[in-house]
């Protein structure tokens, strides 16, 4: 497996130094200093990333021919059928607290002092954070990448880099089982959450949603309406699920975005000019994003600011959120996303009914 170089500070190039050099000479040489060896710790952790990609990209072009038959997506009590959970892979964990109590830690907002939203730990957060990183300690065979925890649930990265004894639920469990010992009673709820990371990038992503936890949980907190899921929510007598800002359905313009599947790229381009080049900047754009087109068109309108009603196939899970940029638009009010059917955790192929389906909702509402 790649490694990153080791900078030794020892071999690294300084001018040499005049004796007679102010304070301020030297004071400006140290910041200069500091400033090169965070750039070579960056590139260090850069070069490091980029390894790691290619030795997941290796592993998931195998496992994938190993196992052509995966249809399912793994759950809170459900692991990824037909995975290998001792064979080295790289998982995003994540652990729930009883009945979703907030013991774990406290939200602290941005004042004069505090710039970002953080958690401050309790006794029993410090003492889970501490056993966490005792993994390593009982499994060397495992690295611990980032670990965030939030007042009722965690989130943790962990590469199992050589094959482990036992299934990582296992390991899991025993952490579990030391954590309940804290407090003496169950502390979490039955079984945990692993996202395998095997696509290019998804290391990189996942560490900064981690850190970005305490923000996204400021956010909610402070536009709760924007987050909450409306289970019953009518439109033109369909009963459909919705997340974001609703009133998006009662602006003024709203214009449908559906491309046909048989459009080429330039098609799609002159599409996409006319379409965004002479729409005013407070108009919707509605679409199920389904075809190539549709996605091109919606994530330029998207990155130029556009507003956006986006309906989906796939309704919503317990606590599931916008991912991403999602997020941010969600907190903006410039997005509202739409299900007219429940969620399933099965990885389905949309149908062409759905579709038609979808893309005359899309119509509905452009002209509601």
């Amino acid at each position: 497996m790649c490694k990153p170089a080791v900078c030794n500070t020892q071999h690294t190039f300084h001018p040499q130094r005049n004796h007679t050099s102010t304070s301020s000479e030297r004071r400006d040489e140290k910041d200069l200093f500091s400033k090169e060896n965070l750039r070579l710790a960056q590139q260090q952790e850069n070069s490091y990333l980029c390894c790691m990609e290619d030795k997941r990209n290796e592993q998931r072009k195998e496992w994938i021919n190993n196992h052509p038959d995966v249809s399912k997506k793994p759950s809170m009590l459900r692991r990824m059928s037909g995975h290998d959970y001792q064979a080295p892979c790289i998982y995003m964990i994540t652990l729930v607290v009883k009945n979703r109590k907030p013991i774990l830690g406290r939200l602290c907002y941005p004042n004069n002092t505090v710039t970002t939203p953080s958690i401050e730990l309790t006794k029993l957060g410090k003492r889970v954070r501490d056993e966490w990183y005792n993994i390593r300690i009982h499994h060397p065979e495992i690295q611990q990448y980032t670990l965030q925890i939030m007042p009722d649930h965690i989130h943790g990265i962990l590469h199992v880099k050589e094959r482990i004894p036992i299934h990582l639920g296992k390991i899991i469990g025993f952490f579990k089982k030391t954590c309940n010992k804290f407090q003496l009673t169950e502390m979490w709820e039955d079984g945990y959450h692993d996202r395998i990371l095997l696509r290019e990038g998804q290391l990189k992503s996942m560490i900064q949603y981690i850190k970005d936890n305490p923000k996204r949980l400021w956010i909610k907190k402070t536009h709760p309406q924007l987050f909450n899921v409306l289970h019953d929510f009518t439109i033109n007598g369909l009963t459909v699920q919705a997340m974001g800002n609703i009133f998006l359905l009662d602006f003024p313009y709203k214009q449908q975005v559906q491309c046909s599947r048989k459009m080429t790229d330039t098609e799609i381009t002159l599409m996409k000019k006319k379409l965004l080049d002479f729409t005013p900047r407070d108009t919707v754009l509605v679409s199920p994003c389904i075809s190539k087109g549709e996605k091109e068109i919606m994530k330029s309108g998207f990155e130029e600011g556009f507003p956006q009603i986006i309906l989906l196939e796939n309704g919503f899970a317990k606590h599931q959120k916008p991912q991403g940029r999602q997020f941010d638009a969600c907190a903006e009010g410039r997005l509202l996303l739409i299900a007219p059917w429940p969620h399933h955790n099965e990885q389905k192929t949309i149908s062409r009914e759905q579709c038609l389906q979808l893309n005359e909702l899309a119509r509905i509402i452009s002209q509601k």
